[in-house]
């Protein structure tokens, strides 16, 4: 019985652990395989796979093939193209785009030829402005155009060099430097108005537009700049010689370019005035033109130098 007792016994003393290990055994190997089979890490897998995918192209092309995102995009596009063609009809109000390219139409060889004939054009002998059926040649093919190029860049340049002037001075500061570029832009719009006036209040018909007249008032900033540069170089008798010599070169630039612009009136005007006193007209308006010119060069300038 001892024996029959303690065989028994030893078996089911194996057989506990055994059953006991192989539970055990059975827990942690399968864990794994169940989570596996439920899906978790293969979950967890596809949660980090669709945000790459977003990022490759997938999700993409999943937005795209929304209908909803679809018809958004399409009314987005839809809505900015109204207003860019709102922009441009508003634009198109108050200036040509293609007729302002015209004045931007210049290259190195124009820009440097019009500089020396704004600062020597006693040398220049053909002032007349070529067409090419009706239509006057672009700057860069032809040098008597008027152009806004010079203009724009000269005056960056004067405000720039103003406030380079004020900074030697000691009375550089904000404030003072936005007054003498809104100043300078303010006296070119007077000019170009009055201008504009006196045209139309003497019958004085003329191929002239505002923006050659833009043009003709911006070139002086091209004699500012040399003025302000030899007063801050030779001091004020550098000034005073600077600006005649640019006064005068201005003022011979204004009457030789105008008179070829401004064309006598083909009627007569409602004061009374003949014909015979167009051309007089046409003298007087381009020689108040030319003398108003070195007013506003020392206005400008003479602030800057001292």
């Amino acid at each position: 019985l001892t024996y029959y007792s303690g065989f028994h016994s030893k078996p089911r003393a194996r057989a506990a652990p055994t059953a006991g290990d192989s539970v055990l055994f059975e827990d942690t190997s399968s864990a794994a395989p169940a989570m596996n089979s439920q899906g978790y890490y293969t979950s967890g897998y596809n949660m980090g796979g669709p945000s790459n995918d977003m990022q490759g192209g997938g999700g993409m092309n999943n937005l795209f093939a929304d209908p909803m995102a679809n018809a958004a995009m399409m009314y987005g596009s839809s809505l900015a193209n109204q207003g860019k063609d709102m922009v441009n009809k508003e634009i198109s109000r108050f200036m040509s785009v293609n007729k302002l390219k015209y004045f931007f139409a210049v290259d190195t060889r124009y820009v440097l030829k019009k500089l020396m004939i704004l600062m020597f054009p006693y040398t220049h002998q053909d002032w007349e402005v070529r067409y090419h059926r009706d239509t006057p040649l672009t700057p860069r093919q032809d040098v008597n155009a008027s152009d806004l190029y010079i203009p724009t860049m000269a005056f960056i340049t004067y405000i720039l060099l103003a406030g380079m002037a004020l900074g030697i001075q000691k009375r550089f500061s904000p404030e003072v430097l936005g007054l003498c570029a809104s100043t300078a832009l303010v006296w070119v719009i007077i000019e170009v108005l009055v201008m504009l006036l006196s045209l139309y209040l003497l019958t004085v018909h003329t191929d002239l537009s505002t923006f050659d007249l833009i043009a003709y008032s911006g070139y002086k900033y091209v004699g500012m700049i040399f003025t302000v540069l030899c007063g801050l170089l030779f001091g004020s008798d550098g000034y005073f010689v600077a600006l005649a010599w640019s006064s005068f070169a201005l003022m011979f630039f204004i009457v030789r370019s105008l008179k070829m612009k401004i064309l006598p009136s083909l009627s007569s005007d409602s004061m009374g005035m003949g014909s015979n006193a167009k051309p007089q007209l046409r003298l007087y308006i381009t020689v108040a033109s030319a003398l108003f010119q070195p007013i506003i060069i020392y206005w400008l300038t003479s602030h800057l130098v001292r």
